[in-house]
């Protein structure tokens, strides 16, 4: 699975606009643990919710969207529903305590 990168305020409403349940990662590329805990997220959509896009927001060039969300620490992973943010994990988070989280709305809201 290839991620997208959202590069404006613009394109992150497009997303959530356009997808049912989208997850947004918010990082930088010069974040060691980032880019660790990304490849993990990653893995987790693509095997466990595939019908969910994975969005990479860049907090050094996208610093305005990551403030108009009230991010400033890295990583973040927001979770929108049906236009809701459903789900907010920051810092220090387990890839399972993720994904117990997203599967209980995702088999709530996209049932197969």
């Amino acid at each position: 699975m290839d991620y997208r990168i959202i590069t404006s305020q613009n394109a992150f409403e497009q997303a959530i606009e356009d997808h049912e349940a989208v997850l947004f990662y918010f990082s930088s590329l010069s974040c060691s643990v980032g880019e660790t805990v990304q490849s993990k997220v990653m893995d987790l959509i693509r095997t466990d919710f595939p019908r969910m896009p994975f969005y990479f927001v860049d907090m050094q060039f996208n610093a305005a969207l990551a403030a108009s969300c009230n991010i400033f620490v890295e990583p973040t992973v927001l979770v929108y529903f049906y236009g809701k943010e459903s789900i907010r994990k920051s810092r220090n988070f387990g890839i399972s305590e993720l994904a117990v989280a997203i599967h209980r709305l995702y088999s709530l809201s996209l049932p197969e």
